[in-house]
């Protein structure tokens, strides 16, 4: 019986900083200890990328709770981990992230249906500040119109 993704955690500030270009999956190479922390939940995708190094991509600044049970083998909680992509597509994502102002920001974190942790990476450009502005006002303007309607409707 297959599994439906299960989310783990999402980096709703990387949509608000940046304007998400396109989106990759990428496998993450894990201890023991820090699948069993990401099944508790207990991981923050708020101020971490991704890098190429030496034609392999890291995930950079990602914290991963040490997990309770742990014994002295316990992973550390902010070290870089390889993302597992193709030659190819880490050629394609480089290409992409030479380019002025482009970065490589991890959206969302989950397991697949076999039960495999996944990275959800966007290629992203920053948004400067009147951008951000903009963002926000879109959404309570939506917000108000999703509102009335609903009253409308009563």
């Amino acid at each position: 019986m297959a599994r439906a993704e299960q989310s783990i955690a999402e980096n709703r500030k990387a949509r608000h900083d940046y304007f998400i270009d396109e989106v990759l999956e990428a496998g993450i190479a894990l201890t023991g200890t820090e699948v069993k922390s990401l099944r508790l939940g207990r991981v923050n995708l708020r101020d971490s990328f991704a890098r190429v190094i030496n034609g392999e991509v890291f995930l950079v600044n990602c914290h991963i709770a040490p997990y309770e049970k742990g014994n002295r083998w316990n992973h550390d909680p902010y070290r870089d981990r390889k993302l597992l992509l193709h030659k190819k597509e880490i050629r394609e994502v480089w290409a992409r992230v030479k380019q002025d102002g482009m970065t490589l920001v991890p959206v969302r974190l989950y397991f697949d249906k076999h039960g495999r942790v996944k990275v959800l990476l966007g290629v992203a450009r920053g948004k400067k500040q009147y951008d951000k502005r903009r963002t926000i006002h879109e959404r309570e303007a939506e917000r108000h119109i999703d509102r009335v309607m609903k009253d409308r409707m009563r």
